[in-house]
């Protein structure tokens, strides 16, 4: 199957640009063994390359790629299939743009073309060269440090103060994980997620119930996550609970429940977020929308927890107006080196920027992912790189501390 992976990369500092000549030369012959093609955009800076050829030849030159310690940041802009190749001869070719006006060079790429109609029906592969040639994607070129440039620094936040006990017998329990702010090293808001007694996550627990019994767990739950801020004598902290959207449709005074369980607590609207997922299909949007409102209106913030992961997320963007928004963990994961993760989470953050939604990452298990969405706008993490849930008390969380500061 002919397969073609679209990159781009940074030069490293310390590689002499001279070497690009010896490294083209290699790569040409190793290409040509292979029967791929490569076509190699060189700009003082970034590197952007085209290589298309037999699947299993074009991955495996990739992944030597990846791993070649000269070049550093590299993000994948495409991975397709295609019937016909659109440059007809095997090897290497590097266009240094320094050398040639824009225009030149991008017409001298088109040129070495074996495909008339590819070439005049806007084939997506080759716009990707225009982008890069005319510089119009360059402001979102991160260059991030590597990942052993920062060390991650546990800091208690409170002693271990033993399991916690509710009011009331459940099979569940509940565990706090924080969402932060690392480089200002504050606590934004600790989140109240349920786990079997076993300490397994909470869709363990909710594939064994029943029909509606699901809506009513869900909200008895937010009972417990209260007594427990409570408990723990965290009424200072914002307190983000989850909430099924169906939560407010099937059980008519679910709005009332809370805000009496709220009141009980000692705790205020002001403090609490209510995260409703977008995993779950809304049967009855107007109902839905009508019991936001009057969350909305006693205090309560709202929130799309798992972004892009569902059924209604950009509904529910439209629909009542978060207060924010949580991206998914699956878009997050290696966003550093994943062109379209990268377009997708970009376009998020511009959307919710013009709508003054605050805009969290979930999942943030790697340090390369966290300095990446830092640079792309994002200023709210959740995430093992900095906590994990905590079961019995409040987590430690591992606060990021550039080396050579410490």
């Amino acid at each position: 199957m002919l397969t073609t992976i679209i990159y781009r990369s940074h030069l490293c500092h310390d590689v002499p640009v001279k070497a690009l000549e010896g490294m083209v030369a290699a790569a040409s012959l190793r290409n040509a063994e292979a029967n791929v093609t490569g076509i190699l955009l060189f700009n003082g800076t970034h590197f952007f390359q085209l290589l298309e050829g037999p699947e299993e030849q074009v991955r495996r030159i990739y992944h030597d790629i990846v791993q070649d310690p000269r070049h550093y940041n590299l993000v994948e802009l495409l991975c397709d299939h295609g019937p016909t190749r659109r440059f007809g001869n095997v090897g290497m070719e590097l266009f240094d743009l320094r050398e040639h006006a824009r225009e030149e060079v991008l017409q001298t790429v088109l040129d070495k073309g074996t495909s008339l109609y590819q070439l005049t029906y806007n084939d997506r592969a080759l716009q990707f060269f225009r982008t890069f040639v005319e510089s119009t994607e360059k402001d979102n070129y991160y260059e991030i440090p590597p990942a052993e440039s920062w060390e991650f620094v546990p800091t208690k936040i409170s002693d271990e103060l033993g399991p916690f006990k509710a009011s009331s017998a459940t099979d569940y329990t509940l565990a706090l994980q924080p969402i932060i702010d690392p480089l200002a090293q504050e606590i934004i808001a600790l989140e109240a997620l349920m786990f079997t007694r076993e300490g397994e996550m909470s869709n363990v627990y909710c594939d064994s119930l029943r029909g509606d019994d699901i809506y009513e767990v869900d909200l008895v739950s937010k009972k417990v996550a209260f007594e427990m801020v409570r408990e723990r004598d965290l009424r200072g902290q914002i307190l983000s609970v989850n909430l099924l959207p169906m939560t407010l449709v099937k059980i008519p005074n679910a709005v009332d429940y809370l805000l009496h369980e709220i009141k009980i607590n000692g705790l205020v609207p002001e403090q609490i977020v209510v995260e409703f997922t977008e995993h779950e299909v809304i049967s009855g949007i107007e109902e839905f929308t009508a019991a936001v409102r009057v969350l909305k209106s006693a205090g309560i913030s709202v929130a799309i927890d798992n972004f892009g992961a569902g059924f209604a997320g950009l509904q529910l963007l439209a629909q009542f107006q978060p207060d924010r928004i949580k991206i998914n963990a699956e878009l997050i994961r290696d966003v550093h080196k994943s062109g379209p993760r990268q377009a997708i989470v970009q376009a998020i953050i511009r959307c919710c920027r013009s709508l003054e939604i605050v805009v969290s990452a979930l999942g943030i298990e790697k340090a390369e992912e966290w300095m990446w969405l830092e640079s792309a706008g994002i200023s709210h993490f959740q995430g093992d790189l900095f906590a994990q849930p905590y079961l019995e008390g409040t987590p430690s969380i591992a606060w990021p501390e550039k080396k050579g500061l410490l």
